[in-house]
C-alpha cells in the first residue's frame, strides 16, 4: 500500500496503529493547478497529535475522516482479501474535487488511518492452515474494533460526525459501539444506543461466531449498542435461512429485499430508503454502505447484479438529509483484490458518495 511521510508518527491516545496525517501528506496527492482551488487545499488537520482532544475541540470542521485500510475482517468471513487497498485511492481523488460554493473542504477534517499491516503479518506468517488462519483474524478483529471504538467515541463526543472508509464491514460494530458511548457521555442520548441503516446485498447478521465482516450488527445489537436496525437491498439468494428467523422475530430490525423493490415492485428505491429513515428516526442514526450492493463495482463480493451507482448516490444524499446522522461508513471496496482483479474506479466512486454525504448534510443544518 502507498505510504506518507507522517504515518511513521503513531497516534498513543488511539492506538498505537494509527497514523495521523499533517498538511504536507495532504498536499503530497493533492494536484494543485492555476486559477482552481481543490479541497485538500482548504482542508483541515490535527493540529497537535499530542493534544488530541484539545485539537478537535477548537476545531471548526464537522467532519472528521479516516480510514481503515484493512482486509482481516473480511478474510475471517471466508472472504476474498483486498479491502486494504482502497482507502488511499480515494483519499487522492477526494482531495482533488473542486472547492467550489457546492463544498468547500473547509468543512473537513483528514485524521490519518489505521495501518493493521503488523497483525496481518504475524497470522500469515504463523498460522498454519485455513482453519487456524479463520481463528487467527477472528481473534485479531477485537483488537480492531477496541482502536476503531476508541477513535469514534472520541470523535463523537466531541461533537463530530465520524467519516470511516474501510475496510471490512466487521468495523460497523466498533463504529456503532464508539458513536454510542460518545454521544452518551456527550449528554446528547440517555442510553449508549443508537440506530443503523445500511444499503447492503447482505444483512451482515450472521451468528456471533467469533468476529468477522457478516456479523457486526449482530455483535452490535447482543451488546446493546444497536437499538433499531433496518437493510436495504438484501439479496434473496444470500440471506440464511436462521438470518431470516431472527430478524422477522426481531420487531427492531427490518430489511426490504432488492427483488421487492426492483422485481416485484412493491416500493421504488426512494420509498424504500424513506422507510429505513423513517424506522430508524428515534435516534442518531449510523449511515452505512456496503459496496457490494453496487452492480460491478469490485469489492469483496463484486456482484453482476445489483443497483447501480445512481442509487447509492441517492441513499446517501436521502439518509444524510432524513437522518439524525452518527456516522457514515463505506466499506468493501477495493481498487485490487488478491485474485488479481483490479478497479481503477472505485476510489472515485467512493468520493461521490462522501461529496454527496457533506452536501446534503451541509444543506440540511
Amino acid at each position: 500500500m502507498q505510504t506518507l511521510q507522517s504515518e511513521k508518527q503513531p497516534a498513543k491516545s488511539i492506538g498505537h496503529h494509527f497514523k495521523f496525517y499533517d498538511k504536507q501528506d495532504i498536499l503530497s496527492l493533492t494536484k494543485i493547478r492555476r486559477f482552481e482551488t481543490k479541497i485538500g487545499e482548504l482542508i483541515h488537520v490535527i493540529r497537535d497529535r499530542d493534544e488530541l482532544e484539545k485539537s478537535l475541540e477548537t476545531s471548526t470542521a464537522r467532519y472528521v475522516m479516516f480510514g481503515i485500510p484493512e482486509d482481516l475482517g473480511v478474510k475471517a468471513n471466508y472472504g476474498i482479501g483486498g479491502t486494504d487497498s482502497v482507502w488511499l485511492p480515494f483519499l487522492s481523488s477526494f482531495l482533488n474535487v473542486q472547492s467550489n460554493d457546492f463544498i468547500t473542504g473547509d468543512e473537513v477534517l483528514v485524521l490519518g488511518h489505521f495501518d493493521f499491516g503488523d497483525v496481518k503479518y504475524l497470522i500469515e506468517q504463523n498460522a498454519h492452515g485455513p482453519e487456524e488462519k479463520i481463528d487467527a483474524y477472528r481473534h485479531a478483529i477485537n483488537a480492531i474494533d477496541d482502536e476503531v471504538e476508541s477513535l469514534t467515541k472520541l470523535l463523537a463526543f466531541h461533537n463530530k460526525i465520524p467519516i470511516a472508509i474501510g475496510g471490512g464491514h466487521n468495523n460497523a460494530y466498533p463504529l456503532i459501539k464508539g458513536a454510542a458511548k460518545g454521544l452518551a457521555k456527550a449528554g446528547l442520548i440517555p442510553l449508549a444506543q443508537i440506530n443503523a441503516i445500511n444499503l447492503d446485498a447482505h444483512t451482515d447478521y450472521r451468528p456471533s461466531e467469533g468476529r468477522h465482516s457478516g456479523n457486526g450488527f449482530r455483535y452490535a445489537e447482543e451488546d446493546g449498542y444497536l437499538q433499531k436496525y433496518c437493510v436495504i437491498g438484501v439479496q434473496e439468494n444470500y440471506l440464511p435461512q436462521n438470518v431470516w428467523l431472527d430478524i422477522v422475530n426481531n420487531p427492531f430490525i427490518d430489511f426490504i429485499t432488492y427483488e421487492d423493490i426492483f422485481l416485484h415492485e412493491k416500493r421504488n428505491f426512494i420509498q424504500a430508503v424513506a422507510h429505513a429513515t423513517s424506522f430508524t428516526e428515534d435516534n442518531y442514526t449510523g449511515i452505512e454502505i456496503d459496496l457490494d450492493c453496487i452492480q460491478d463495482t469490485l469489492s469483496s463480493a463484486t456482484s453482476p447484479v445489483g443497483i447501480n451507482a445512481l442509487h447509492a448516490r441517492q441513499y446517501v444524499n436521502f439518509a444524510a438529509m432524513d437522518c439524525q446522522a452518527a456516522y457514515l461508513h463505506i466499506c468493501e471496496g477495493a481498487t485490487q483484490l488478491s485474485d488479481g482483479r483490479r478497479s481503477e474506479t472505485t476510489g472515485k466512486l467512493i468520493s461521490y458518495l462522501v461529496t454527496d454525504f457533506i452536501k446534503a448534510r451541509e444543506v440540511a443544518r
